[in-house]
């Protein structure tokens, strides 16, 4: 990680950079660990020394270690992702490419709002995955270089330092960080991508890129048309990428853990409280999973009152809330940019009627029977998982009176089960959920129950109930890893929220 010159030797320092490169000032390995400062003397051969950089007086587009320690441990990229975790995904990509292959892939465009009013920049998801960095205006290219594993090269495209410009939107990393923190063989000006891409492309066999020249504008754009112009054959990079994604590591485990932690503790203490709006709940569960050690909520939150909840993805929450209502919560934390996923359903008032309870037990069992499966010798995929659950909720509803036959099913518990999560709150997209479910796999698990107000065909008194249980889960060999366990779900526990 980057330490800094002290400002007086910053000067020396740039007029030095083609004697002394950073990576070679900064002891970084080609053994594909983080590069790594310690404070000592830069000798220049000249006689006199210099005192070696103090991060502290550099600026990058992210923290880094020697910059923000209370963010990141030595040898991270990524808040409990390492260097080397990085450079093993991207060998693991070069050894599943063919023979000379070449992947490409384009960093995220900052979204606008309206005019000059931007979002949170938040990176693509497999440039996120196999780089670790964060900022726009970036191309990524990892070549195959031989056989073995680990026999790649890696060149990374941005912006080069500008002061002036950065003095407007904050500092970016440059192309030194490129290679001295992000561990890029070489860095290249994304200015000169048209004429810096193609010398790697032309020995290609096969190029792998989500690029679309149709669809693709700025870098992205002039990358897309370097790709068409060489004429070379191309394919899908998610396909492959899905493969290493849908695994995850114990570090990536790690964080998901941490965020369910957290964002499971923020529901539970929600519930704790009598609300009278749903943006008021909503804007307490942001708060608290920031204060509390997530990032920051990891999708728009769904905060539905009564029979609101029947509309899967209501997201408007301005609606005030009713005691003998319940309310329906889904929404979830991020940390080190990975998620978690969980949805809750309580009284308003605290306390259960005698039909909420009956409908909140029959999801509550079926959902449980669900994360049970969640382990690689049932040999079950998230589909077999969604059939069995379906039919879990037939028969618990046949008990409380409901007519299930016909599309009743279809309107009663509308969609799949579960999906899987990780970097993206539905992670891996293409990927099949037909796959039998492996140790690594994360997923989550949500039953729900959603009774139309005015539908004859089922139990009046159950008319507007909106009910969906949801955990983030770790399939491991024999049994699951609940990520968000600290999301009470028994009725007994609720309830004593309240006493």
């Amino acid at each position: 990680m980057a330490r800094s010159l002290p400002r007086t030797a910053l000067r020396h320092f740039e007029r030095h950079l083609k004697q002394q490169p950073l990576r070679s000032v900064f002891s970084s390995t080609r053994s594909r660990g983080a590069a790594s400062w310690s404070p000592s003397t830069w000798w220049t051969g000249t006689g006199r020394s210099y005192a070696t950089v103090s991060a502290a007086d550099l600026e990058f587009g992210q923290p880094v270690h020697e910059t923000h320690p209370h963010i990141l441990k030595s040898g991270e990229i990524t808040p409990g992702i390492t260097a080397q975790e990085y450079a093993d995904r991207r060998a693991k990509l070069a050894f599943n490419l063919a023979d000379n292959g070449v992947a490409v892939l384009a960093a995220a465009d900052l979204k606008y709002r309206s005019g000059a009013v931007f979002y949170p920049y938040r990176q693509e998801s497999n440039f996120l995955y196999l780089t670790g960095f964060l900022e726009q205006d970036a191309l990524a290219v990892i070549q195959k270089t031989g056989p073995n594993l680990g026999d790649y090269a890696f060149h990374l495209f941005c912006r080069p330092k500008d002061p002036r410009l950065e003095q407007w939107s904050g500092p970016w990393s440059g192309l030194q960080a490129a290679e001295d923190v992000f561990n890029a063989d070489k860095a290249g000006d994304i200015h000169q991508i048209d004429t810096l891409l193609p010398p790697l492309l032309r020995s290609a066999s096969r190029i792998y890129t989500d690029i679309n020249i149709n669809h693709s504008g700025g870098f992205a754009g002039v990358a897309a048309s370097g790709i068409s112009s060489t004429k070379i054959s191309t394919s899908p990079l998610q396909p492959l990428v899905n493969q290493q994604r849908a695994i995850k590591s114990p570090a990536e485990i790690a964080n998901m853990r941490h965020a369910g932690r957290v964002s499971g503790r923020a529901i539970t203490s929600a519930m704790r409280n009598a609300w009278s709006r749903e943006k008021d709940l909503h804007s307490f569960l942001d708060y608290e999973f920031t204060k509390h050690g997530c990032d920051g909520p990891a999708y728009v939150p769904v905060v539905a009152g009564g029979p609101r909840g029947c509309m899967i993805h209501y997201v408007h929450n301005t609606a005030a809330l009713a005691d003998d209502q319940m309310v329906l919560v889904d929404a979830g934390g991020e940390y080190g940019t990975y998620v978690t996923d969980i949805t809750r359903t309580w009284p308003v008032s605290g306390k259960f009627s005698a039909a909420q309870r009956d409908l909140y037990d029959a999801v509550l069992k079926v959902q449980r029977a669900g994360v049970r499966l969640c382990r690689e010798d049932s040999r079950m995929s998230l589909d077999d998982i969604h059939r069995a659950t379906e039919s879990g909720l037939r028969e618990e509803l046949k008990q409380l009176g409901f007519e299930t036959g016909g599309n009743a099913m279809d309107v009663l518990f509308p969609h799949h089960v579960g999906h899987y999560v990780g970097l993206d709150v539905h992670d891996v997209p293409g990927y099949g959920r037909s796959v039998p479910l492996r140790a690594g796999h994360c997923v989550t698990i949500e039953p729900g129950v959603y009774v139309p107000p005015d539908d004859e065909r089922f139990p009046k008194q159950f008319g507007g109930m909106a009910i969906r249980i949801e955990d983030s889960v770790c399939v491991d060999e024999t049994g699951p890893l609940v990520l968000t366990t600290e999301a009470v779900k028994e009725v007994v526990d609720i309830e004593a929220l309240r006493d």
